[in-house]
């Protein structure tokens, strides 16, 4: 079976590489699809995002990377997957992400989707929140791939008035 991985990964982060691992052990296939979104504001360009995650899965097995923008169900029946994945940190996320799926469904005519909760250890960190802090000064080895740690911090020193 095929699955598909959705979002913007801006960055990608600890918590999203232990959905992925998770995934992997469950599907055949598994296609990590990268939001390109004119509307959304992004820090890191889409090219850095596509190639910060295959620095960050390295070595796994089973999995694409690819970009797409419009939405996620075209997407998905244009690759023939068989499932949306969508992980949730906490209950928070859910009415979100289950507003969505419920979308989804409506507009697939019966895609499914279906939600893995993440790691306990991982559900408070968030994209927005990681380059919140990382632009602040603060430390967000812990939270994110080392490839993702190195470019922030570059990207950030690169900046004016740093």
């Amino acid at each position: 079976m095929k699955a598909l991985y959705p979002g913007s990964f801006d960055p990608i982060t600890n918590g999203h590489v232990d959905v992925i691992k998770r995934i992997t052990r469950i599907y055949d296939d598994l296609i990590i699809a990268v939001l390109s979104n004119q509307d959304k504001t992004v820090y890191i360009p889409l090219q850095d995002r596509v190639k910060l995650i295959r620095q960050s899965l390295k070595g796994m097995k089973n999995i694409s990377i690819e970009t797409f923008s419009g939405l996620t169900v075209d997407y998905a029946k244009s690759k023939n997957v068989d499932v949306i994945i969508r992980g949730l940190r906490a209950p928070s996320d859910f009415e979100y992400e289950l507003e969505m799926s419920q979308i989804n469904y409506f507009l697939s005519k019966g895609l499914e989707t279906i939600f893995i909760m993440t790691n306990p250890k991982f559900s408070f960190i968030r994209s927005s929140r990681i380059k919140e802090v990382a632009i602040l000064g603060g430390n967000v080895k812990e939270f994110v791939p080392l490839p993702v740690y190195k470019y922030l911090y570059q990207k950030i020193r690169k900046r004016p008035n740093m």
